[in-house]
């Protein structure tokens, strides 16, 4: 199977409208939120039309008739993308008969590259460099979708991701959730008593501190643990291994000297699914809504905020705090705060009244509002 690297060089041409002309009237009410904070979200590319467009002006061809032309080719072109529905989440084929190409950040054997592989089975995984990258591959319609972790049940958030889900404004569409298994892996004929050095992602490297230390190995972190074997396998190292996946093991040729060395097992990475147009939301199963806001200062503010969800038995399942870039402080009674934005996930359907009650009743008092994406829950591992 033949994988291209994302390198981005000049954006494609894009002209944006609305997408509520391809809702029903029961949903065209969610509209309001799925654009809030942010531009419209239909992006089409035209990048031929409107050359051929051009060209016609200064050939002063009659205009009537090139518009004439023009509508039959947006009508015909399989590039107008429509919104996505919840049963279109495991396609791994677009409307064209091609697959899906999905971004992710890494090489080859990345945990990453894994995630997208069980959110879109039968992809053609696109290895990023960047997150940024990533995200922007989408955007310019490099690649379809992107697949990026979020949280990991031992390390955390993954706060950059958190920061470039609102720089662009790219749609959640689905989550799924990978459990990791570290190996440790060497060049064949190495045996683990001639290992002096360990590479990976800091995140690997401490996820499996327990075992390092007993082998006495000295930590080198790197960008990915995928690209930790590789460097491995292709420098052809004897003194160090590389904390990675089995399946990196295949790819690059390497020995598994020891399998699940990190020192919990329950080690559990969260990916979101990322679009350029979000689904439309159904209620037809689990559902589960992102949002980030912000707030003015004061004494009970953020309680009011969750109180909107509390109200209602709508159930909180992560909030995360971030401070907002571009006004970290503010100045109040001689003293000077944070700023901060709170992004928020729940359990509830955009298509549920309820919920849309309760961003209602949240945008009376907040100073900003966006809804990331109303999506289903990843249930393969409750």
């Amino acid at each position: 199977m033949a994988v291209h690297a994302v390198r981005l060089t000049t954006p494609a041409t894009q002209l944006h409208g609305g997408i509520s002309g391809n809702l029903s009237p029961s949903n065209r009410k969610l509209n309001t939120f799925f654009r809030y904070g942010c531009g419209s979200s239909k992006r089409y590319r035209f990048v031929t039309v409107l050359t051929s467009l051009r060209e016609d002006d200064a050939n002063g061809r009659d205009k009537s008739v090139r518009a004439m032309e023009v509508k039959k080719i947006l009508e015909d072109s399989p590039l107008l993308p429509k919104p996505l529905s919840s049963n279109q989440l495991a396609e791994s084929v677009s409307s064209n008969g091609s697959r899906v190409r999905v971004a992710y950040q890494g090489v080859r054997g990345a945990y990453s590259e894994s995630a997208a592989e069980k959110a879109y089975p039968n992809c053609e995984a696109v290895p990023c460099e960047e997150f940024d990258t990533a995200f922007e591959a989408v955007e310019r319609w490099l690649v379809d979708r992107a697949v990026l972790p979020i949280e990991n049940s031992l390390g955390g958030s993954i706060h950059r991701n958190y920061d470039l889900l609102l720089r662009h404004n790219l749609h959640i569409v689905g989550e799924v959730k990978l459990a990791v298994r570290h190996c440790l892996l060497a060049n064949h004929g190495v045996n683990i008593e001639e290992l002096r050095r360990v590479l990976s992602h800091p995140q690997a490297l401490a996820q499996c501190e327990n075992t390092l230390t007993k082998l006495g190995l000295v930590r080198e972190a790197v960008d990915d643990t995928a690209g930790a074997a590789k460097q491995i396998a292709f420098e052809k190292i004897n003194d160090a291994a590389a904390v990675a996946s089995a399946e990196a093991a295949k790819i690059y040729g390497l020995n598994i000297v020891a399998e699940d060395i990190q020192d919990d097992c329950d080690n559990v990475t969260r990916f979101l699914m990322l679009a350029r147009e979000p689904i439309i939301p159904g209620t037809n199963r689990l559902f589960k809504t992102s949002i980030v806001f912000s707030l003015e200062e004061g004494p009970g503010v953020l309680f009011k905020a969750l109180a909107v969800f509390a109200l209602r038995q709508i159930n909180l399942t992560k909030i995360e705090s971030r401070p907002l870039r571009k006004h970290p402080l503010r100045a109040s009674g001689g003293l000077k705060y944070f700023d901060y934005l709170f992004y928020v996930d729940f359990e509830a359907s955009m298509a549920d009244e309820v919920a849309q009650n309760a961003l209602r009743h949240l945008e009376e008092f907040a100073t900003f509002l966006r809804v990331l994406g109303s999506y289903p829950v990843d249930t393969t591992m409750l």
